[in-house]
């Protein structure tokens, strides 16, 4: 686990400079005003669309995939949409991680608090199902101003990058546990728990199973039937997102009724169905740029 008294001393070696300048430019742009930050983030994105052409192709697949009744021109709002929301997040997550949320209060709708109070009843512990959504983080570190969410991450690469998300996380988060501590994890949710955690992703590792996302099998990690049973959580979908006005809505649904079930496979559907109705409420702020379909039941890849 990671928590504020684990974070360990900074790595300050000259091979880390390199790494410290990004994060000191990044921190800086973290508290520039919130409306600066979102005219820069559509403008960063609108850059990025063009900058970054082999993630472009990826999404361009990736909608053309899972929106087949959309034509082309409406695929094609739909991506530059997304490429928006991506520059904006860019500033989401540096002020997630360094800067206030106070002026992303105003305006913030939270929903679903009472279905969190009754999933924990008893003193079980909750698993919190998100996706990666370009709102992830900033949502997620909203949520923990109504509930002690911990978080469950892949660590960074880099070591300098690693040490200041970890030290900005710790200011908000309850605890941070990295992917591979599921001895941790587990004993995090059998005391009561909240876990914050989003298994959408194709995994490197891992059980998986392919389920259906999107109307495409989709190569899906079993991690939250595992978790559940391992240590007996109840599982409450959270769904996010940034509206038109700038604000943002959080809302925790209904805890998943009989889960989990004998059947992992089964329990990996229905979560993977709720992270797609949270992608269809909200298209274009969905991680489009990811290749969910890498891996393909018949071995051929989509992009």
């Amino acid at each position: 686990m990671i928590g504020k008294d684990t974070m360990g001393r900074a790595p300050l070696a000259p091979r880390h400079w390199p790494a410290w300048i990004g994060i000191g430019l990044m921190a800086g742009l973290a508290r520039l005003p919130w409306p600066w930050q979102r005219g820069l983030g559509r403008g960063l994105g609108a850059a990025l669309r063009v900058l970054l052409a082999s993630r472009r192709r990826v999404a361009e697949r990736n909608l053309a995939l899972c929106f087949p009744e959309l034509d082309g021109a409406a695929r094609e709002a739909l991506l530059r949409a997304h490429f928006g929301a991506l520059g904006i997040g860019v500033f989401e997550f540096a002020r997630a991680w360094w800067g206030s949320v106070a002026p992303l209060r105003r305006g913030l709708v939270v929903e679903g608090l009472q279905h969190l109070a009754a999933a924990r009843a008893g003193g079980r512990g909750v698993i919190v199902v998100s996706g990666h959504f370009t709102t992830l983080e900033v949502c997620g570190r909203l949520m923990c101003g109504h509930a002690p969410l911990a978080g469950m991450y892949r660590p960074h690469s880099q070591p300098a990058m690693e040490w200041a998300v970890r030290r900005g996380r710790a200011r908000y988060a309850a605890a941070m546990f990295p992917k591979q501590d599921v001895r941790g994890t587990v004993r995090h949710l059998k005391r009561g728990g909240l876990l914050w955690y989003a298994p959408d992703q194709d995994p490197s590792r891992g059980e998986a199973v392919y389920v259906p996302f999107f109307g495409q099998p989709a190569y899906s990690l079993t991690s939250t039937h595992q978790l559940a049973r391992l240590s007996g959580a109840a599982v409450v979908l959270f769904q996010h997102e940034r509206r038109a006005d700038g604000g943002y809505t959080l809302r925790l649904l209904p805890a998943l009724a009989d889960f989990p079930s004998s059947d992992a496979a089964a329990d990996t559907a229905r979560v993977m169905a709720g992270i797609e109705s949270m992608a269809r409420a909200a298209p274009a702020q969905y991680l489009w740029i990811h290749r969910r379909f890498k891996r393909r039941p018949d071995g051929d890849s989509v992009y």
